[in-house]
């Protein structure tokens, strides 16, 4: 399917933050979009995520965090994580999980809050994906992680729309695909 107006619709998710340090998980059950199995004449469908927005607001969604208001953090929609959702603190994410060179990271932001200077405007996106090669995910969950690292002031929450599209597969692209969304 191509981008357009037709085939393109968008999914949401939002985790909020606290006002301590942690890592936190949500996750977004695609299991209705995505079908990795080809049977018969029928190929495998995955999800091809064209552009990711990250938004940072209050936990009523309506305003920016005030522009005093501290609180460091780094956020990132994960395909196929393989944890659970987890309340910020709860969670403990390891290893090389929310960078860029980690295969399963769509989309990432960072924000820094508190005496920013106009004009360098938080959250800065690091990795996003693009309409001419976007991400194609044939796992059954994405997950929008999130590591505080200063605690924010206020809760907040980091809001995040995809915007995309389901997709056939040959197999060899398939079994690609399957092979490095693998945790």
């Amino acid at each position: 399917m191509a981008y357009n107006m037709k085939d393109v619709f968008y999914l949401d998710t939002t985790i909020d933050t606290t006002t301590s340090t942690g890592d936190g998980v949500a996750t977004l059950d695609l299991s209705s979009y995505v079908d990795p199995i080809a049977r018969g004449r029928t190929k495998g469908t995955g999800l091809a995520i064209y552009k990711v927005w990250m938004d940072v607001c209050n936990v009523a969604g309506n305003d920016a965090p005030a522009a005093a208001d501290n609180g460091q953090f780094r956020a990132g929609l994960i395909a196929f994580s393989g944890l659970p959702a987890f309340a910020v603190g709860a969670a403990s994410i390891t290893g090389s999980q929310l960078n860029a060179a980690n295969d399963l990271m769509i989309a990432g932001i960072d924000y820094k809050g508190g005496g920013t200077a106009a004009g360098d405007p938080w959250p800065k996106a690091f990795l996003e994906p693009s309409i001419e090669v976007p991400y194609v995910v044939v796992r059954d969950q994405v997950a929008l992680m999130i590591s505080i690292t200063t605690a924010m002031g206020t809760a907040s929450a980091v809001k995040c729309r995809l915007e995309c599209a389901q997709v056939t597969l040959d197999q060899s692209t398939l079994n690609q695909l399957l092979r490095t969304q693998t945790v």
